[in-house]
């Protein structure tokens, strides 16, 4: 892979949080958090990150139960997945999201106890999820191990 570079995405129901991320480093780091709503801003925001970011490919998290299950808002991501890939024409890799957003919070407690991250930033744990599921693909891919799940067919009913 010649552009170490991925983008992560979070897919909310009101909020989708964005990573940037690198092979190389292993890390993330959260860039921002778009509104869902309406649909054509989003995909023209998501658009001009790409444009800056050029990445090799996306991490879309993939939300699934405790156990392991898929849930209703699973088919949302892959639906989510497949329409980036015909988009950006570019690979969508779906990431198990477990505990995100709880890594997320903690993340930033972190980097805020550090001194590394503001109050203000909170309202962007969208964006701080993305991070995680994105160094999870990371970890994936320099481990030589990447766990793929399929994205589904975009003309699937949600």
């Amino acid at each position: 892979m010649d552009n170490p570079t991925w983008l992560g995405i979070d897919v909310g129901t009101q909020l989708i949080g964005i990573a940037v991320g690198s092979t190389l480093t292993g890390s993330a780091r959260p860039l921002s958090s778009i509104p869902a709503q309406p649909e054509e801003a989003f995909w023209r925001a998501l658009a001009k990150l790409e444009r800056e970011w050029q990445p090799f490919g996306y991490a879309v998290g993939l939300p699934l139960t405790l156990e392991g299950a898929e849930q209703p808002i699973s088919k949302r991501a892959r639906k989510f997945a497949s329409e980036l890939t015909i988009r950006l024409k570019k690979p969508a890799i779906l990431i198990d999201e477990r505990s995100s957003t709880r890594n997320a919070k903690a993340l930033f407690a972190e980097k805020r106890a550090l001194g590394q991250a503001r109050r203000k930033q909170a309202q962007a744990v969208d964006a701080w999820a993305a991070a995680v599921i994105l160094e999870r693909h990371l970890i994936e891919l320099n481990s030589a191990r990447p766990v793929l799940i399929s994205p589904m067919d975009p003309n699937d009913d949600v």
